[in-house]
């Protein structure tokens, strides 16, 4: 009996130690807390006896605390019409929650079927399985560990390993530290600890960015997502960035050589917006980049153009990567005759991907390669550049993810993506957090969340390619295939190995 307390009560403290876990996530940022939380799975998956099922229950309940916590503001979108969407709040937290958790269970499954017990065994199928988080079902990496550790030193390995790999140091560090041995394991043990804890703790060490002479524009309306379609205010939002668009410069002599505007940052479809893309030509004397929804042949896109200084469209841009559930329903013409489309939609079903990632020619800035919104969530998305672009340019509408958690998160992958390419990012948000960063994920200028205003920031010059941007996910993939396929082989020839 008592025996069977424990158990239950390990159960029960799985949910707790993931919430804290999601402590390293903005808008908190403490990784620290993110690696204690680690640390505790790891000692629950130990202590935890069982098979394979009682494991993925406890994999599953540390994930659900974690993604409940972590994925909080999945609800302001639904509360944007209320009336409409609001009944479905609750249920897509917890939904996403649970759905997100289901791959940290079978981690823990996973983990315990191929070798009982063993800490490290369990750091190779976490990784392995937020790995396929990030790709099936078009993916859903949010949250991921690695994403807690951009403002600190530990983050730099992006550049190296990317986030997957980094992923699994972390889970290795806390398996490490677990495992049990001679007085010389926990002398090591105490020296990993401590230099753990200061790459988790210290900002990173690096010099000041290189600046170039080209100047970027940003430009934040601040238009709440109910008022930014509404014929009473989305004219007052339009002149406001007419205005920021034709302000004078906020250094003397430092005139911008590129203007940005966020996703749909007008109300009109390119088809229908002549008029005003000619007032937007006239507020500028350089190219203004803007994000769009563009009608061709009954099917829509989220899209990206850019504009002359005359005002007429040079480049189109059409996003590829699109939220499900938002911009489109899997299973879509189903749905529709229940009444069920994407909280984006505007029409019928939702949006149309666009055929992949393009890089852009802006003249003496360089190449640009556009992420509109959730593209910068994808660390591969951006790997699938046809080219080395100077800079990364990102066009968001954060209105849709509330007023705190959901807009740093946003901000944190976007400086993750900045970190792995070695390059710049100029990120133009509607209601914030515009920013520029530099190559090492630092914001180097920025706009606070829900104001409105403009910022001249001066373009960082781009490092040299990353040993992540030449290589990709395929090592990471390769590396635990083969150890998951040893442990096994392992497996079957010792199904009672233990630490």
């Amino acid at each position: 009996m008592r025996q069977r307390l424990a158990m239950r009560g390990r159960l029960l403290l799985a949910p707790l130690a993931g919430a804290i876990a999601a402590f390293g996530q903005a808008p908190y940022e403490l990784p620290i807390l993110l690696f204690a939380g680690l640390v505790a799975a790891f000692w629950l998956f130990r202590a935890q006896s069982g098979g394979p099922m009682r494991a993925a229950l406890l994999g599953w309940g540390f994930g659900f605390g974690y993604f409940l916590h972590a994925l909080q503001w999945i609800v302001s979108p639904f509360m944007v019409d209320v009336a409409r969407h609001g009944w479905m709040a609750p249920f897509a937290l917890i939904l996403l929650a649970a759905g997100m958790a289901l791959f940290w269970g079978l981690a823990f499954g996973l983990a315990r079927w191929i070798a009982p017990k063993r800490g490290l065994a369990l750091a190779l199928t976490w990784a392995a399985v937020e790995l396929l988080r990030a790709y099936i079902f078009t993916g859903f990496p949010w949250a991921m560990p690695a994403q807690g550790l951009v403002g600190v030193m530990a983050g730099q390995g992006l550049a190296w390993v990317g986030p997957y790999a980094l992923n699994l140091w972390l889970f290795a560090i806390a398996a490490i530290l677990l495992l049990r041995g001679p007085l010389s394991l926990r002398l090591g043990q105490g020296a990993l600890a401590l230099s753990t804890v200061l790459l988790l703790l210290l900002p990173p060490q690096a010099p000041p960015a290189v600046l170039t002479e080209n100047v970027v524009r940003l430009v934040q309306p601040n238009a709440a997502q109910r008022d930014k379609w509404n014929p009473d205010t989305f004219e007052f939002y339009f002149s406001r960035q007419l205005d920021y668009t034709a302000a004078a410069p906020q250094d003397e002599g430092a005139a911008p050589d590129l203007v940005i505007w966020p996703e749909t940052a007008i109300p009109w479809s390119l088809d229908m917006a002549g008029s005003a893309l000619d007032e937007i030509g006239a507020a500028s004397d350089v190219p203004v980049v803007l994000g769009v929804q563009r009608r061709s042949n009954m099917r829509y896109f989220n899209s990206l153009v850019v504009l002359d200084e005359g005002g007429a469209v040079d480049q189109l841009y059409d996003k590829h990567h699109l939220v499900p559930f938002g911009e489109y329903m899997p299973l879509g013409d189903l749905m529709a005759r229940f009444g069920i489309h994407g909280l984006a939609a505007q029409e019928g079903n939702g949006f149309s991907s666009g055929p992949g990632a393009q890089v852009l020619d802006l003249g003496p800035l360089g190449a640009a390669l556009p992420l509109i919104c959730y593209e910068a969530v994808f660390a591969h998305d951006v790997n699938a550049a046809p080219a080395r672009p100077a800079f990364l340019m990102q066009v968001t509408n954060d209105a849709w993810f509330g007023k705190a958690a959901g807009p740093r998160q946003h901000l944190a992958q976007a400086r993750m993506r900045a970190i792995e390419q070695g390059l710049p990012m100029a990120r133009a948000a509607n209601t914030g957090i515009s920013a520029m960063i530099d190559p090492q994920g630092r914001v180097i200028a920025s706009l606070p969340l829900n104001s409105a205003g403009f910022i001249d920031a001066p373009l960082p010059a781009p490092l040299a390619p990353t040993l992540y941007s030449r290589s990709g996910d395929l090592p990471m993939i390769l590396l635990l295939t083969l150890c998951l396929a040893g442990l096994a082989v392992a497996r079957r020839r010792s199904p009672g190995n233990a630490d």
